[in-house]
């Protein structure tokens, strides 16, 4: 029997205003992302990409059709099933690091694991080794004021996998990094995907960040204007 598709959308809207007002950020869209896929969104501004990662990452509801995640239509989820998905199935990273300040790495790793009611020596141990993942031993007890925007980036990175999601969502995440950095932060979300199986849906405007995916959507006003496979990636994941 074939597994369903993580992520489904079903003619998905999702419309602002009304009448004359009225704004289609997502008109009837149909996407599938499969397990452990490497997925970069693109499109200018306004083009809709924004607001399906939100839809994926269950911050904000279609106006119309479904969302499905595992095979699950969303639609009938109150508020706390899907801050429940959020919680136990769903990574988060984004441009502007969102790290607490004056707050050292390993607390802000911490945190999700705190929302999970995990206890206190078990929490350490989890960030310990999330930041020994991203290659922050060492600097645990440094706050984000102490840290580069580099090692800010891994601390959230570290703190999106602390929960071992099933998907790392990823918005523009080396937005404010320069170009030696970004390549290393993109090394290590490439690393995740390939060496821990997590799916990866990253959105970006830059198309060489997009070359780090295995497949490249893109979006023009609402709809999916493009969807094909990076061929060179995905012939060195398969080698």
């Amino acid at each position: 029997m074939i597994s369903p598709p993580l992520i489904e959308f079903r003619q998905v809207s999702k419309i602002y205003g009304r009448g004359e007002a009225e704004i289609r950020a997502l008109d009837r869209v149909d996407l599938t992302i499969r397990q452990h896929e490497f997925v970069a969104i693109m499109g200018p501004s306004g083009s809709g990409k924004s607001t399906s990662m939100n839809i994926i990452g269950c911050l904000d509801v279609p106006s119309e059709g479904e969302y499905l995640f595992q095979g699950i239509p969303t639609s009938g989820f109150d508020r706390t099933q899907h801050t429940l998905l959020r919680r136990h199935m769903l990574g988060f990273v984004f441009q502007g690091f969102n790290l607490l300040p004056r707050t050292s790495a390993i607390e802000n790793v911490e945190l999700p694991l705190v929302y999970r009611g995990v206890e206190s020596a078990t929490r350490r141990r989890l960030a310990r080794e999330a930041l020994a993942h991203v290659g922050l031993s060492g600097r645990e007890d440094h706050t984000t004021q102490e840290l580069s925007g580099g090692q800010q980036q891994r601390v959230a990175i570290a703190r999106a996998i602390v929960t071992r999601p099933a998907v790392l969502l990823a918005d523009e995440p080396t937005g404010n990094l320069d170009t030696r950095t970004s390549v290393e932060i993109m090394d290590l979300v490439t690393s995740l995907n390939r060496d821990q199986g997590i799916t990866v849906i990253m959105v970006t405007h830059e198309n060489d960040i997009a070359d780090y995916a295995r497949r490249v959507i893109r979006f023009v006003d609402g709809r999916i204007e493009s969807d094909h496979p990076n061929a060179e990636r995905e012939a060195a994941h398969v080698s």
